[in-house]
């Protein structure tokens, strides 16, 4: 696995309430001024480059990542080389999970940009599990919410046109936000529109295509990889969602 070099990134970084791993320090029933595992258990603040590998499909599973800054695209490459993108992970979330049943990780994971993440040995894992059994549930919670996840791509890969599936990415993506105290009408698209038509399922062109109309039917300003979700009620209509209004922005629209 490549290595990591430990600094602080340059880009904004989580806070440990809003990180995956601070819901299995919950578990432990950690005083609510101490937001996160206790230091013995988790290396902080792992730093990889645009680009870098976190781990490899087929390497022995180690650790539990969670992303404390930046973002990194999951992937898993067929026997004639071609790739299919199973995720993009922002910070907070938690990386590795699917690796326990085999105990190997399955997939590719490559930092989107420069990014800072966490982990948890397994063996520092398996220590905590046996000392306080609520952990375990913790993280059956997490993996039901990875299943889910899934279940939700399926399901936008077989049945939604291409005006859908773009529409679901971008209120995916202002959930996740938002659930992270992040602003969930303004954010960085940290991949490619290659990479976000190798995800939904479409092309490359058709994703260009697609985030125009919606620029010129005021619904999105997109400037360079910044976008702002100007209409996210009328996003939800392309997409077919109940519409839920957004958790109340930190910072405010910057049209």
């Amino acid at each position: 696995m490549t290595n990591l070099t430990e600094q602080d990134p340059s880009c904004t970084s989580i806070s440990c309430q809003h990180c995956g791993l601070y819901q299995l320090g919950l578990s432990m029933g950690l005083d609510s001024a101490d937001t996160s595992l206790p230091d013995r258990y988790i290396k902080r603040k792992f730093m990889l480059k645009r680009g870098q590998v976190l781990y490899r499909a087929g390497e022995e599973f180690t650790s539990i990542y969670s992303i404390r800054s930046g973002s990194v695209k999951t992937y898993i490459s067929t026997d004639d080389g071609r790739l299919q993108i199973t995720g993009f992970h922002v910070p907070g979330e938690l990386l590795g999970l699917n690796a326990i049943g085999e105990n190997r990780y399955n997939c590719e994971a490559v930092a989107l940009e420069a990014s800072s993440v966490c982990k948890i040995s397994l063996e520092c894992f398996q220590e905590i599990a046996l000392q306080i059994p609520s952990v375990n549930y913790q993280m059956l919670r997490m993996m039901s919410k990875e299943i889910k996840h899934h279940q939700d791509l399926m399901l936008l890969l077989g049945k939604m046109s291409a005006e859908e599936r773009l529409a679901t990415y971008l209120l995916s993506l202002s959930r996740r936000f938002a659930l992270r105290n992040y602003s969930p009408n303004q954010f960085n698209l940290s991949m490619s529109r290659g990479d976000i038509g190798n995800y939904v399922g479409i092309a490359e062109e058709t994703v260009c295509r697609i985030f125009t109309r919606f620029q010129e039917e005021g619904l999105i300003i997109i400037r360079r990889r910044h976008i702002i979700l100007t209409d996210i009620e009328r996003l939800s209509v392309i997409a077919r969602e109940p519409y839920q209004p957004p958790t109340v922005a930190r910072y405010p629209l910057e049209i």
